[in-house]
């Protein structure tokens, strides 16, 4: 029951992020390859640049075509559909906070199940959640959300830190697993609701010797 679960959270990250992808085409009034692009990138872009680090072979879409088939379908259903979305931006941004909290938590665990170090897999979390959404928005020319001021990465962070953290102590893999979601969304869901944010760099004039 809880495998099957974790397949069907792993099809909702695909899902959700092939959707932001798909908006931010609507956004430019792309074509529907356009959407096919933008959708197909952010869907599968993250987990694939963390299997080409990690030296998976063969990365997630070349193993299972049913990725690529689904962020297609995905893509051109929201070609049809994107007009109804009343605040596409405002929708992106959520949907993207949920599927940034699924892609930490199950690139931390793919790394952590390789017998990878956890300081690395929590940078395959990050990489997993957060590169595909970065080469939607280059490609989309839109403003990169990892430079917004409201907290973004560092909620990827928590949530593959939650997941090793927790699995490094011993907790069962569901209790790991629930909790990394939680505060990883928990945490981008505050900053988008409340603005929350860390302190910035500010810089300071130069010292005279």
């Amino acid at each position: 029951m809880f495998e099957s679960s974790l397949v069907l959270l792993d099809w909702v990250g695909v899902v959700v992020f092939t959707i932001t992808g798909a908006l931010v085409a609507s956004r430019n009034q792309m074509d529907v390859i356009g959407f096919v692009l933008l959708g197909t990138v952010t869907g599968i872009g993250g987990g694939t640049i963390r299997d080409l680090l990690l030296d998976v072979h063969p990365v997630l879409w070349l193993e299972r075509p049913q990725y690529l088939a689904v962020c297609i379908a995905v893509s051109v259903a929201v070609f049809f559909t994107a007009h109804l979305a009343s605040s596409r931006y405002r929708l992106i941004l959520w949907l993207d906070a949920l599927g940034l909290a699924l892609f930490a938590t199950a690139g931390a665990e793919k790394a952590m199940n390789l017998g990878e170090d956890p300081l690395v897999a929590i940078t395959m979390g990050v990489i997993t959640a957060c590169f595909g959404g970065i080469v939607r928005d280059v490609l989309g020319k839109e403003d990169s959300i990892i430079f917004s001021r409201e907290i973004y990465v560092t909620a990827a962070v928590l949530a593959a830190a939650s997941y090793v953290g927790l699995e490094t102590a011993g907790a069962s893999r569901h209790v790991a697993i629930g909790l990394a979601l939680v505060t990883g969304f928990g945490l981008r869901a505050g900053a988008l609701a409340f603005g929350w944010s860390l302190p910035r760099y500010k810089s300071l004039p130069p010292t005279r010797h």
